[in-house]
């Protein structure tokens, strides 16, 4: 059996990423969710992660407890390990992704790709004010880094998500098809 693929799922933030990753594990049940441990408190809501403190993540980094992990925007990220077990199964995983951390998610993983999601900046400046986690100055610098560009060299599939959520979902399973090779 094949190993699964990491898909990892990148854009600015506000894109609209876990929307789409729910929509597609809704349409296509084989696709596994990723689970993120993150040092953010839990009731900032948004997507469904692990909350630690810096000590306690630092603590599992340490132990072995990661596949990856990353810092961005304040805050530290990780993919646990044991999504390699699911990978090994021969699942394909979504996984909510860093742009930073692309290449160490790349080297990590044997089967990887980028879902790369996109929208135009009035869209995600609505989305961010509407979502409530950040203060506006807070805002104004993800917005800066909308446009940072992809590193070279990966398998990026790229879909638009200014348009009807379900338009953007269709897209990007045809993009990633076929789900199984």
């Amino acid at each position: 059996m094949k190993a699964g693929r990491l898909i990892a799922v990148v854009g600015p933030s506000g894109v609209g990423k876990d929307s789409v990753m729910e929509g597609l594990a809704a349409a296509d049940p084989s696709l596994h969710l990723v689970r993120r441990t993150i040092t953010r408190t839990p009731e900032l809501g948004g997507e469904d992660y692990d909350s630690v403190s810096v000590a306690k993540f630092n603590e599992m980094a340490t132990a072995g407890h990661f596949a990856i992990h990353w810092s961005a925007h304040e805050l530290q990220y990780a993919i646990p390990a044991h999504v390699r077990m699911v990978l090994a199964e021969g699942r394909d995983c979504l996984a909510n992704f860093s742009r930073s951390a692309l290449l160490a998610g790349d080297a990590a993983f044997a089967r990887f790709c980028v879902l790369n999601i996109t929208a135009q900046s009035k869209t995600l400046a609505a989305r961010l004010a509407a979502r409530g986690r950040e203060n506006e100055a807070q805002i104004e610098r993800r917005l800066a880094q909308a446009t940072k560009p992809l590193p070279e060299g990966l398998n990026v599939k790229t879909v638009s998500n200014d348009g009807p959520l379900d338009a953007t979902i269709a897209q990007a399973l045809s993009l990633l098809q076929p789900v199984r090779v």
